[in-house]
């Protein structure tokens, strides 16, 4: 039987590289860039309430990533917000190897797309370093939620951290897998 391979993996091997390797002519393979990790972390502010919500938040992350997620706890007491020291604040997932692929297939693919009045990803969310961030602004644009479930819209961080030394070729990384750039 054969061995399952998420798609965009394929693609990045079949099609990526080489196009990456003959547009900039690396002296050697490893220097092509390719994507390290996802980050995913969703902020849950209303937590410092009610602990549930950071359970709920993780659970739904947790559905989305395919991952078990982590909720995060507040390092600091910081008065003006409500919070104090260990108080979970939110919660996050890294993916790594297939799982980094799968996701993101299905954020190009199935997430983005159902977006409210979608144009594009903005070209300019680059940290200098190489790495992407982009942020949703609610969870159920992804088709394993259950909006009857949710118990509250929320937002979302993702970041792409590549090997990419540039921006520039970060952002050459991320159009050759079809991210939908605008500018």
């Amino acid at each position: 039987m054969a061995e399952y391979r998420p798609r965009l993996k394929e693609v990045y091997e079949k099609e990526v590289r080489p196009a990456l390797k003959s547009k900039v002519s690396y002296s050697n393979d490893m220097q092509i860039p390719r994507l390290e990790k996802i980050v995913i972390n969703m902020g849950v502010g209303d937590a410092a309430q009610d602990s549930k919500k950071a359970k709920s938040a993780a659970e739904e992350l947790s559905l989305i990533a395919g991952q078990k997620a982590v909720i995060t706890k507040a390092k600091k007491s910081i008065a003006g917000f409500k919070v104090r020291e260990n108080m979970p604040i939110g919660c996050k997932v890294t993916l790594r190897r297939d799982h980094m692929y799968e996701f993101l297939d299905r954020l190009i693919n199935i997430a983005l797309p159902r977006v409210r009045d979608f144009r594009g990803v903005s070209g300019k969310s680059f940290d200098g370093n190489g790495n992407y961030a982009l942020g949703l602004k609610e969870q159920i644009v992804f088709p394993e939620i259950n909006y009857d479930k949710v118990d509250k819209v929320r937002g979302m961080d993702i970041i792409i951290c590549t090997t990419a030394r540039t921006d520039e070729e970060a952002k050459e990384l991320l159009a050759a897998f079809r991210m939908p750039f605008v500018n």
